[in-house]
């Protein structure tokens, strides 16, 4: 941008860089390109394509996921682990509930043929990634636990259609309890003597991020393509479950949206995160590139 201003070539189209501020878009709503957008500040752009900015390793990435963060919590009863035939114990109860659950998911939610198209690293996944319980010492079975994780969904599939399913899954399963497989002969989530029965629930959380296609037959696909085989030598479009906020909606919106990035996939989230300067030079002749190729095409 510095170089257009200082050399203010005739250009016959106009280019526009917009700077985000809160791009996690969480923590502070209502600024960013997401307003942005709802005071249609952005519409005179839905004309050419819109280059985001904000992936790695110097080739378009077509495709991201969805993510969908759930807690499934479960609720047994507390007792000595010595008398256990007196417990629910909530532990296994989450263990076989979760593993029902992911056979379900899967069933439901295969991969995807156009994954293949868009060269996904991984189709959608349903797993685990923390574990917590209240406390207490090791003779004794919890009252209760929580299993979280998240979902990564390719986009050929809803995150409305997972998270609908999600609490079908966990609702036939309390309904079904007794048929829940156990651990052991004294293992069980229902006791009748005490009229209680173990139970479950899964929660979600508000920010649920929806994948994008990219659109390959776009004028802006076919430029980005074209100026990083000149640039970088060579092109080899990407896609990956991993989640960036808000192109979906711009997609949605009208954009013409495509994807890249100049930074290191490997030092993704490393604790000394980093860039090549070299890679930043090459980024900048890619946008000349792009900018010169629409040139010719409003000529």
């Amino acid at each position: 941008m510095r170089r257009l201003g200082e050399t203010k070539p005739a250009l016959k189209s106009t280019v526009v860089a917009v700077f985000i501020a809160n791009e996690e878009n969480s923590s502070v709503l209502g600024i960013g390109v997401d307003a942005l957008v709802k005071d249609e500040l952005l519409d005179k752009l839905k004309n050419g394509p819109l280059f985001w900015i904000d992936t790695a390793d110097k080739q378009p990435c077509i495709g991201t996921g969805g993510m969908i963060a759930w807690r499934l919590r479960a609720t047994g009863k507390l007792f000595h682990s010595g008398l256990a035939h007196k417990a629910i114990n909530p532990l296994e109860m989450a263990m076989e509930a979760l593993k029902e659950i992911q056979l379900r998911f899967y069933r439901d939610f295969p991969p995807h043929p156009q994954e293949q198209v868009y060269g996904f690293a991984t189709p959608s996944t349903m797993k685990p990634t923390q574990w917590s319980y209240p406390g207490g010492g090791v003779n004794q079975i919890p009252a209760e636990c929580t299993v979280s994780g998240d979902v990564r969904l390719t986009p050929f599939y809803s995150t409305k259609d997972v998270v609908k399913k999600l609490q079908e899954y966990v609702d036939d399963i309390n309904a079904n309890i007794d048929k829940l497989p156990t651990q052991g002969p004294v293992s069980k989530y229902v006791l009748p003597d005490e009229n209680l029965t173990g139970r479950l629930s899964i929660s979600f959380d508000e920010s649920i991020m929806t994948g994008v296609a990219c659109n390959l037959d776009s004028r802006g696909f076919h430029v980005l393509c074209k100026a990083t085989e000149l640039v970088v030598g060579h092109v080899k479009p990407y896609s990956i479950t991993g989640s960036l906020p808000l192109i979906r909606e711009l997609q949605d919106e009208g954009f013409d949206v495509q994807t890249s990035g100049y930074g290191l996939m490997a030092t993704y989230h490393a604790k000394n995160e980093y860039c090549l300067f070299s890679d930043m030079c090459q980024g900048f002749q890619v946008f000349v590139s792009i900018i010169a190729q629409l040139e010719e095409d409003s000529s």
